[in-house]
């Protein structure tokens, strides 16, 4: 059985086995939205705080087969949950019930097993308590499919692409892990000059920063901020090393600039702001322009950009603006290679753009493309 499982979109789910690779975590198991792994302690930590494209980590605590209500509450006795949870943290129970033997089984009913078992489990002091009003408790996630169920428990708490420096004031903000996922397929190491000329809440340029640095993504969540520091197994020296070994392991500065504009200031001032709480400010040029009147920064590089989708800015407009967007390319960029990323439904055609790659995306619940010209 496999220890952890690391999930994302399905559609991304390349780059994240990619990034566990890379890590050092060989032994994987594709499935859909989601890689199991076997990996010691200490890597697991690692992945933690290194993944860029994950959503969410979780520890697969046991599997066992369930044909009835009866046969679950029965493996259940079988695991020792004073070894997994602490009497002061509340936990919930999300079943995913993903067939219909699994339906059928009530998921009232399936949350009612785990709970009582919990509560007439051994602790030492009191069982935790069932808290699913809770901010931040424990998950426990068991998914019956087949009737076999994997038990698992979320060790991120919040999703992983709370990365703990985003600044509001931006009406559309792109995911961290969405941002990461776009530059690691146009293939941004840091080896090259990147601009994003539509910065908006400056994601992707921060996210770039933390690549081109060498830097955790996740290294600057607070103190008991991931789930897996709540568990009655969690090993706070190993945790502080390998915090202290990625820290000492980011670079002192870029190879390469990167430059972020906006033709709306306030917008810029939040991506700075964003920066600034993300601890890249430094390393970031940050100009309030539009990209029309925008000259490169350099000879050549990347030029990576979110093209708006329209909703706040009209049709009529949105189509002069992929059309002009078009031509700036073609008349500034030809040396530099280009990753657009853009509604399905947005007029692509105006841009008068032929991608050598073209991959398909979501955007929350939006269908995108990632347009790349090398």
């Amino acid at each position: 059985m496999k220890q952890w499982m690391a999930t994302s979109p399905h559609e991304t789910i390349d780059i994240l086995e990619a990034e566990l690779h890379q890590i050092g975590i060989h032994d994987q198991e594709k499935q859909h939205r989601a890689i199991l792994f076997d990996c010691d302690l200490e890597t697991a930590y690692r992945a933690h705080y290194q993944l860029r494209t994950a959503s969410r980590l979780q520890r697969i605590i046991s599997k066992f087969e369930v044909n009835d209500l009866n046969e679950l509450e029965t493996n259940l006795k079988s695991i020792h949950w004073p070894d997994w949870l602490r009497h002061h943290k509340g936990f919930i129970i999300r079943p995913v019930l993903s067939d219909d033997d699994a339906v059928a089984l009530g998921e009232e009913s399936v949350i009612n097993s785990f709970v009582s078992s919990i509560q007439n489990a051994p602790f030492e002091k009191h069982p935790p308590k069932y808290t699913p009003d809770a901010d931040n408790p424990i998950t426990l996630v068991p998914f019956v499919r087949n009737n076999i169920c994997v038990l698992s428990v979320d060790t991120a708490g919040k999703a992983l692409h709370k990365r703990g420096w985003r600044v509001n004031g931006h009406p559309a903000v792109l995911k961290e892990t969405l941002a990461a996922t776009i530059l690691m397929m146009a293939g941004y190491d840091g080896s090259e000059t990147l601009l994003d000329p539509m910065c908006g809440s400056g994601t992707v340029a921060i996210e770039a920063a933390y690549i081109a640095l060498n830097k955790a993504p996740l290294i600057h969540r607070s103190k008991d901020d991931f789930a897996l520091e709540h568990l009655a197994n969690f090993d706070r020296q190993l945790w502080r090393k390998i915090g202290d070994q990625l820290r000492a392991k980011k670079k002192q500065d870029l190879d390469h600039p990167i430059y972020a504009s906006d033709i709306n200031e306030k917008f810029v001032e939040v991506a700075r702001k964003g920066a600034l709480r993300a601890r890249v400010e430094k390393y970031m040029n940050f100009e309030t322009n539009s990209f029309l009147d925008l000259d490169p920064p350099t000879e050549a590089g990347l030029l990576i950009t979110n093209l708006p989708y329209g909703e706040r800015i009209g049709k009529d407009y949105l189509n002069s603006l992929y059309s002009s967007v078009g031509n700036i390319l073609k008349e500034k960029y030809s040396n530099w290679r280009i990753a657009l990323l853009v509604p399905v439904k947005a007029p692509i055609h105006l841009l008068d753009f032929k991608p050598t790659k073209e991959y398909r995306l979501s955007n929350g619940a939006l269908p995108v493309k990632l347009l790349i010209k090398d």
